[in-house]
């Protein structure tokens, strides 16, 4: 215990120089506006800061604190234009907008704002700690899961997604397999086989997540907005009153935060699972577990618990992905993934050996971490009105220009209009799912979880020559599995143990 606190004194002592500090200020204010502006996400802001950070020469532990903070920020930032319009800055604050939304609508946008940047605080915080005191043993237990494990967690994700159902569960099943059909767009990687592209060479790289979010939500959201204006009928979002929460509405969401931050931590460690999942699971889980107990619960139409909950999980889980990447050498996320492609610029191998070679690179990071928090914290609380003054402008100039800026970043992806008109349609399929009544959080859900969960079946039945029997070998898959049962028929059990009472 003595030695892990002697190396984080020297992880400190990297992380406060002068030029470090300043980095990561840098780092925490991009990641933030990189987060708020749809389409961008914390891969595209960590890749576009390599270039500038090799060619400025800065230390390697430098380089890596400036791509950390961007990507810390932006899990903060994701959540703001979530809450204020309904569009998510990025995939793990898909979630966010389910009670996020609902409480701006409400006259809470301060107060939802604030309480998400203490969560996010709390589960980077949580995160932290972990990475601090339990990397070595975490990294063992991820190594655990293989294909089948992941597969089957995949599955459980999607399970636990039921209770975001509400009471037409069949919609919410089809809108997830509209997600995973979307997911299976493009070029099989295993047989080179086109899948549903029509012909169309643009589409055989499949369909890029962002523009699936842009066309669901921000494109879908004009089209409503239009409808609502034509028919008469005005969805406004009042201005808050109150600058932030209070400490009864900290309490109210004290142990969702502290749980979720928790979970998610733990589901992060897992390369690949991602804040996505951590989200997902998290809210389901407090949905199920408050909606049991809280007859005043209002998931899915403002509760707090609901708001603070996928925030926590999202900012630890995105933490937590940092300890496979430095000690199995293994990317926990798509953005750790491109942070150890800045390493190997530096001739820097992550892994096992890292520790021992690299202290400095490796607890400075760690150090780090602990300050872009509290400068993340520090920044978006005094910021919570100038994001909230967002709702000051008309619907008819701000959602046109949140569009535009959307537009923008899906044309980067690609440099393609054939993604514009592609955002288009979707959107406009969005606005009918809607009108339908089908949820868009699992489509959403189904689209970022569809590739890895049919990779990693296929490696799974690689494994045995096609035997389904490996998904319910090992400890860990029994396990989920029984889980994955449990989320789908407790729920039920209980309401019907409830009225025969």
């Amino acid at each position: 215990m003595s030695g892990i606190f002697e190396q984080l004194g020297i992880g400190f002592g990297v992380a406060f120089t002068p030029l470090n500090l300043l980095v990561a200020a840098i780092g925490s204010f991009f990641g933030t506006i990189v987060g708020v502006l749809p389409g961008l996400g914390p891969i595209n802001g960590v890749a576009m800061l390599i270039p500038i950070a090799f060619a400025m020469n800065l230390p390697p532990e430098t380089s890596l604190i400036l791509l950390a903070a961007v990507y810390v920020g932006a899990e903060y930032g994701g959540r703001i234009t979530s809450i204020l319009l309904n569009v998510p800055g990025e995939a793990a604050a898909v979630m966010t907008t389910l009670d996020g939304y609902p409480l701006a609508r409400q006259g809470l946008a301060n107060v939802a704002l604030s309480i998400s940047a203490w969560s996010s605080f709390v589960g980077s915080l949580i995160g932290v700690i972990g990475i601090v005191f339990f990397a070595p043993v975490l990294a063992n237990w991820a190594l655990a899961f293989g294909p089948a494990e992941y597969f089957v967690l995949m599955v459980f994700a999607f399970c636990a997604l039921t209770s975001l159902l509400g009471d037409q569960p069949v919609k919410g099943v089809l809108a997830a397999m509209i997600g995973l059909a979307i997911s299976t767009v493009g070029v099989d990687a295993n047989s080179g086989v086109y899948r549903y592209t029509f012909d169309h060479p643009n589409l055989s790289d499949g369909i890029a997540f962002v523009v699936v979010v842009i066309g669901l939500f921000a494109v879908a959201e004009m089209l409503q907005m239009l409808e609502n204006s034509l028919t008469g009928v005005s969805i406004d979002v009042p201005p808050s009153t109150r600058k932030m929460f209070n400490f009864k509405e900290l309490v109210f969401t004290w142990w969702s935060t502290l749980r979720a931050s928790v979970m998610g931590f733990f589901i992060g460690v897992l390369p690949g699972a991602g804040a996505s999942v951590a989200s997902a699971v998290t809210y389901a889980y407090e949905k199920k577990h408050y909606e049991n107990r809280d007859p005043d619960a209002k998931f899915g139409r403002g509760d707090l618990r609901g708001l603070a909950a996928p925030e926590a999980a999202n900012n630890s889980a995105a933490t937590g992905s940092f300890i496979p990447m430095l000690t199995l050498g293994v990317p926990g996320s798509g953005t750790t993934a491109v942070m150890m492609g800045a390493l190997s610029l530096y001739n820097i191998t992550p892994g096992p050996v890292l520790f021992d070679q690299q202290p400095q690179l490796v607890w400075g990071l760690i150090a780090s971490l602990f300050v872009a928090n509290l400068m993340l914290l520090f920044m978006n609380i005094p910021m919570v009105r100038v994001f909230a003054s967002m709702l000051k402008v008309p619907p008819w100039l701000l959602v046109p220009g949140i569009l535009t800026i959307s537009f923008v970043g899906v044309f980067a992806l690609h440099s393609a209009t054939f993604d514009l008109g592609l955002v288009v349609a979707i959107g406009v399929i969005g606005y009918i799912l809607r009108k339908m009544g089908l949820p868009m959080p699992p489509l959403v859900l189904g689209v970022v979880l569809g590739e890895m969960m049919e990779q990693n079946l296929r490696r799974a039945l690689s494994i045995t020559n096609g035997e389904l029997g490996i998904l319910f070998q090992s400890p860990i898959s029994i396990g989920l599995w029984i889980a994955a049962v449990v989320v789908i028929v407790a729920p039920s059990l209980y309401r019907r143990f409830k009225t025969t009472k």
